[in-house]
């Protein structure tokens, strides 16, 4: 691997590190709860700059960058966009229902304020 290959692997917690305390705080923020459920909405890796945030593009950095280390998404370079997925299957065996009742309930509070 070349010193610009290693300076692109992006390090993810392996499952069993995955903390259930870290997860809860990564889905606390809006901003990172939105981003989560863009990609719950899709199979699809999506882009970074897909995601149109009301943030700075360095707070958006660190939002993905505690996603990612929280053990939410899971990131890759694919030329020179780095990719999110959502870390469903992962999530669900080690908290079963945690990520399907946040959404629901970030649907739900949602539609209260959109009605």
């Amino acid at each position: 691997m070349t010193e610009r290959e290693a300076a692109r692997v992006l390090v993810h917690p392996e499952a069993a590190e995955i903390r259930l305390e870290g997860v809860l705080h990564a889905l606390s923020d809006p901003v990172r709860l939105s981003i989560v459920r863009d990609l719950a909405a899709t199979e699809a890796e999506l882009a970074c700059s897909y995601f149109e945030l009301p943030v700075t593009k360095s707070t958006t950095t660190h939002h993905f960058r505690v996603l990612r280390e929280s053990g939410v998404v899971r990131q890759c370079y694919r030329g020179t966009a780095k990719m999110n997925g959502l870390r469903r299957a992962e999530l669900a065996e080690l908290f079963p229902g945690l990520l399907d009742g946040v959404l629901a309930a970030a649907a739900a509070e949602q539609a209260r304020d959109d009605g």
